[in-house]
């Protein structure tokens, strides 16, 4: 709830710090004292749009400061927090801060970290819940009525929004089995035709390398065949120079022993003869490596070739060919287990259908059971309002099925007709100001509402009525202050009398500064404030009396 307010430069108030508690809290002042001026700021620090017309004259700035506790933070609002990466200790105050320049600029604040402004106005959702001569929000607006009779009704919608989400998901795998099946059947002649291409060529793994050497090894052979053949025929025969080696060896060999020069010899000899052997080793392998077959040859140039622009084809690398071929056998061998997939999908869609449909539908039963309880509480608080004349309706309206959701199956809106015999409309188009506070009012009190904001407040709800209708109104705002926190601004004594603390808001002025004070009152002075709303501008005996009947009757 809101348990302080600090304002500071704007338009009258120089500087207010006002202190709030639990139950009914009312403000009172002669009109055009500055009550506009606390909602105004209190609006300020809630996210409202910035106006430099809020600055007081004179001042550079101004600031709101509002101070929020908890026993536990609401959950959505804890949620929001936590987003924003703001931490609020357990029993520590929630505070928002608004900094207003003349020049129109602003900064929000929330326990000292600066936080957008859009943050401030996501938060007063959960914060304070204003209701006025104008509202077109809170209970006016029809996008938060499912969720209030949804809340009266006591309803599980946890279980329809599982079952909406499990029916989305198993018609989105649906779908995409669908879809792929439907692009897979539309490729099927390519996708045959590329895998006739790829088994015919059967592509193996490292090919291209092994293909690429030995053309190059073929190519080099091409190229070095006249010196290899020359080579080969220094080398053979008996006149080769290996052949007129080995002869000298083996001559060399019987005169050896006769100087050991001539064994020295011998070995160098050898040596040469066997060096000579290996060359002679080498040149035939390098021959038979070399050998140029140009059959081999244009057979490794035409397999590389068809390699590479299957390759280019499907543009991959020739290693990632056989890869492809098991792609193409896949997409095939899906086609037609996909059917089979498809049976089993559109079978779980349709259990998942039918359960959301079984939940919504119990849903849909429980919020018209719920409604009518809810027209009958209300019409229960319309007569003492002096909406006598006046009916209220909760429409429950199938939606058809493009616009079924998590919520169910149902649109939920609030109606009225103010006079007999006429149709039931929206509550912004048909109500008055003081009707549609009145209103709302009643709704409050019938749907006994939890889990709203903390702080309600109403602006001048009790404008135009007065006696038995003002004294209905404040008993009924007494009522839902008792569990928790409701300002009320009121020019109704009947009202002031039920508040269990009371501000006065008047303004004064000495000559050159006008300047707006807010007050506490105690005991006495909430007899004088109230003697003065009911006699006006001279409070009289008879208005002080009154009074005090006023005050003990709340």
């Amino acid at each position: 709830m809101l348990t302080r307010l600090a304002i500071r430069n704007i338009v009258l108030i120089e500087a207010l710090d006002l202190d709030f508690g639990r139950g009914l809290g009312v403000l009172t002042g002669e009109t055009g004292a500055g009550k506009s001026i606390l909602l105004d700021s209190l609006g300020l620090v809630l996210g409202n749009r910035a106006d430099s017309g809020l600055v007081r004259a004179g001042e550079d700035k101004a600031s709101v400061t509002a101070s929020f506790e908890f026993a536990a933070l609401p959950a959505p609002l804890a949620e929001l927090l936590d987003d924003a990466d703001i931490e609020v200790e357990e029993g520590e105050p929630l505070i928002l801060r608004r900094q207003l320049k003349a020049d129109g600029k602003s900064k929000a604040f929330v326990n000292d970290q600066s936080v957008s402004v859009g943050l401030l106005r996501e938060m007063a959702a959960h914060l304070v819940e204003l209701h006025g001569q104008h509202d077109d929000r809170g209970l006016v607006n029809p996008r938060g009525h499912r969720a209030l009779l949804d809340r009266f009704a006591g309803a599980d919608t946890a279980r329809v929004a599982q079952a909406w989400s499990k029916w989305r998901s198993a018609e989105d795998a649906l779908g995409e089995a669908r879809e792929a099946v439907e692009t897979a059947k539309a490729d099927q002649d390519l996708l045959l035709a590329h895998l006739t291409e790829l088994t015919a060529l059967e592509p193996q793994a490292g090919e291209e390398a092994r293909l690429a050497e030995a053309r190059a090894d073929m190519q080099k052979g091409e190229k070095l065949s006249g010196d290899l053949e020359e080579l080969r025929h220094i080398w053979e025969g008996s006149d080769s120079p290996l052949a007129a080696l080995r002869v000298a060896a083996r001559r060399l060999d019987r005169i050896a022993p006769e100087h050991p020069l001539l064994a020295e010899a011998l070995g160098a000899l050898d040596r040469a003869v066997i060096e000579a052997g290996e060359a002679e080793d080498k040149l035939r392998a390098a021959a038979e490596a070399l050998v140029h077959d140009p059959q081999a040859l244009d057979a490794a140039e035409t397999r590389l070739f068809e390699l590479r622009a299957l390759a280019r084809k499907h543009r991959c690398e020739v290693d990632e060919l056989p890869e492809k071929m098991r792609e193409f056998r896949a997409a095939l061998d899906s086609i037609e287990g996909g059917e089979a997939e498809l049976d089993a999908l559109e079978a779980a869609a349709k259990e998942a259908g039918a359960r959301y449909r079984a939940e919504a539908e119990a849903l849909h039963a429980n919020r018209v059971a719920a409604a009518l309880r809810l027209d009958e509480a209300v019409a229960g608080e319309l007569a003492p309002l002096k909406l006598d004349a006046a009916r209220f309706r909760t429409s429950v309206t199938e939606l058809p099925e493009e616009r079924w959701g998590a919520h169910g199956l149902d649109a939920v809106e609030f109606l009225i007709s103010t006079n007999p015999g006429a149709d039931f409309a929206p509550l912004a188009k048909i109500a008055s100001g003081g009707e549609l506070s009145r209103f709302i009012l009643a709704l409050k009190v019938a749907l006994a509402e939890k889990g709203g904001a903390a702080t309600i407040i109403f602006d001048e709800i009790d404008r135009g009525v007065g006696g038995a209708v003002a004294s209905a109104i404040g008993e009924r705002l007494a009522r839902l202050a008792s569990d928790g926190q409701l300002l009320a601004v009121t020019h109704s004594p009947q009202v002031a009398a039920r508040g269990r603390t009371h501000y006065m808001i008047a303004k004064s002025s000495d000559g050159t500064v006008t300047r707006t004070s807010v007050a506490l009152l105690d005991e006495s002075g909430r007899q004088e404030e109230i003697a003065r709303m009911l006699s006006g501008a001279e409070v009289t005996p008879e208005a002080r009396a009154q009074a005090d009947r006023l005050l003990e009757g709340g």
